[in-house]
């Protein structure tokens, strides 16, 4: 017992597997007024984003023109960006209204953990998505029986599991570290960079993995979106009309979008020079690609996709058209007394 109070790491690291171990998130300005503006701001967000995704997993789910490969992925990715979001979301919202802004070492950890794998299986999911639109432009006829149900499914069981498995280890050996000094984390959640920095042994290790999976990760996911589209492109170039020609890039032009969004926003905070430094600027990213981001990918799923709108239009029309038999035969029962 001696040599452990003796020893200052062994002390952490005892305290750090507690649950009363704490750290402090940083957040943003703290003056009232602004925490409630963007207390408000991110509440419609995060409101718009549960509404716009919940939105496109019900059309998916009731509308069977919906019920294909394509629409099998964005049901996915909606689910994930539903998770995504409510991960980080009200946590920050809380420390907006109430200033709390402790999170356990346990919750951190966690919260750092379900970040990343539906972050990751997110990468995996966008690079399916684009596989598909390369297997129905370039290979239409051979469409349906390359890309049928046993394959989809397990493309995305696959991708699951992947995005399970690529935050576990990066968690577990962070897990481990000793946070002796400083437990003021320099953002609005548990992101990996700030709390490897927090760290009082070497983590050199830990630096290289987390540098070896954000590769493999990002960099493999657009290699096979970059490539796909690639295809996709000249074969849409050999289309001899114009219509055609149209046609066949409205097919991909959502997914598109959202790849651009996506791996543009995640590519800048990540591969940009000294990013581990500036902190307001990493703030200000983050919140664009965590937060704003998956509040617009169902807008562009929904205006610039026709299947979507569709059923969209479809299942408001339904809905009228039930409302309406209900507000007769309440009336008619009404006469009848």
């Amino acid at each position: 017992m001696r040599q452990l109070q003796s020893d200052p790491i062994a002390s952490c690291e005892l305290e750090n597997r507690s649950w009363s171990a704490e750290f402090m998130l940083l957040g943003f300005p703290k003056q009232r007024d602004t925490s409630i503006a963007l207390f408000m701001f991110f509440m419609m967000v995060y409101v718009l984003t549960l509404l716009g995704n919940i939105t496109i997993i019900s059309l998916t789910r009731i509308d069977s023109s919906l019920r294909t490969p394509m629409y099998f992925f964005l049901n996915n990715f909606s689910f994930l960006e539903i998770g995504y979001t409510t991960v980080t979301v009200p946590k920050m919202l809380d420390a907006l209204l109430t200033g709390n802004m402790a999170i356990s070492f346990n919750c951190c950890l966690t919260q750092m953990y379900f970040f990343f794998l539906f972050g990751t299986t997110e990468f995996f999911i966008l690079a399916l998505m684009g596989f598909d639109r390369y297997l129905a432009i370039c290979h239409p006829l051979h469409y349906v029986n390359i890309m049928n149900r046993s394959l989809y499914y397990k493309l995305v069981i696959g991708s699951w599991i992947s995005g399970c498995m690529v935050p576990t280890v990066p968690t577990i050996v962070l897990s481990h570290k000793p946070f002796c000094g400083s437990k003021t984390i320099n953002h609005f959640f548990c992101d990996v960079g700030p709390l490897v920095k927090l760290s009082s042994s070497d983590t050199l290790f830990l630096d290289i993995i987390v540098l070896l999976v954000s590769a493999v990760v990002v960099l493999g996911s657009l290699s096979l979106v970059t490539v796909s589209y690639i295809f996709i492109i000249s074969a849409i170039l050999r289309i001899s009309s114009r219509s055609g020609r149209h046609k066949a890039f409205s097919t991909c032009a959502s997914h598109f979008s959202v790849v651009t969004i996506f791996f543009g926003t995640v590519i800048f905070m990540y591969l940009r020079p000294s990013s581990g430094e500036n902190y307001e600027i990493d703030k200000v990213i983050s919140v664009f690609y965590s937060v704003v981001t998956p509040a617009l990918n169902p807008l562009i799923y929904s205006f610039r996709n026709k299947d979507v709108k569709k059923a969209l239009i479809k299942c408001i029309h339904v809905k009228k058209h039930s409302w309406g038999k209900i507000g007769v035969a309440h009336s008619i029962e009404l006469k009848m007394f």
